[in-house]
């Protein structure tokens, strides 16, 4: 399986789009540093996606007492024991997750989830090579489909979005795995 997080801005992420000929499409934007980080898993084998959100206000610090570091440990650490629910030891006795070598990727709150969930262990990437896991590919299509040139008023707006978009991709998981095994770059460089 392939694991990783991705951070969604409030503001919109701009991309090439199509509009009526004679007038330029516009977007709005703000002054917003509030994200949306967003956990995920994708089963190599099934295609199937499994995501979790930890909210990241521009405060976030100061309300919590905790650094974006550890903010982050323990959401990743929440989002570890669903994983190993749904892939229950008993069924699934070895489950390998890939992951970057991120500050929140070890640490306390991961050594406990991992304790927890022993048929859970990591595979990590060497550093620098996001190009080797094969969930940035997913992303990269998951953001471009819930939040390119939309701007959002609230963080429920965003993560309604992102909800809807990955509601689609659940349910089409050939178009899943045709992004996991990068069979969209191969057709368009034809």
């Amino acid at each position: 399986m392939s694991q990783d997080e991705a951070r969604f801005p409030m503001v919109p992420t701009l991309a090439a789009t199509l509009g009526v000929q004679g007038h330029r499409p516009t977007v709005g934007t703000r002054d917003c540093k509030d994200w949306l980080y967003v956990l995920g898993v994708v089963n190599l084998v099934t295609a199937a996606v499994h995501s979790n959100t930890l909210e990241s206000p521009r405060d976030a610090k100061k309300r919590t007492g905790k650094s974006k570091t550890r903010r982050l440990q323990e959401a990743f650490a929440a989002h570890l024991r669903p994983v190993g629910r749904i892939y229950p030891r008993e069924h699934h006795p070895r489950v390998v997750l890939v992951i970057d070598n991120a500050p929140w990727h070890r640490g306390q709150p991961i050594t406990e989830a991992l304790r927890e969930n022993p048929h859970l262990e990591f595979k990590r990437l060497p550093s620098y090579s996001p190009q080797l896991n094969p969930i940035e590919r997913f992303w990269k299509k998951w953001r471009r489909r819930a939040t390119h040139n939309r701007l959002f008023d609230t963080l429920a707006d965003l993560k309604a979005s992102l909800r809807a978009s990955l509601c689609y991709f659940q349910t089409m998981r050939t178009k899943v795995r045709s992004i996991l095994e990068g069979r969209q770059r191969r057709k368009a460089a034809k």
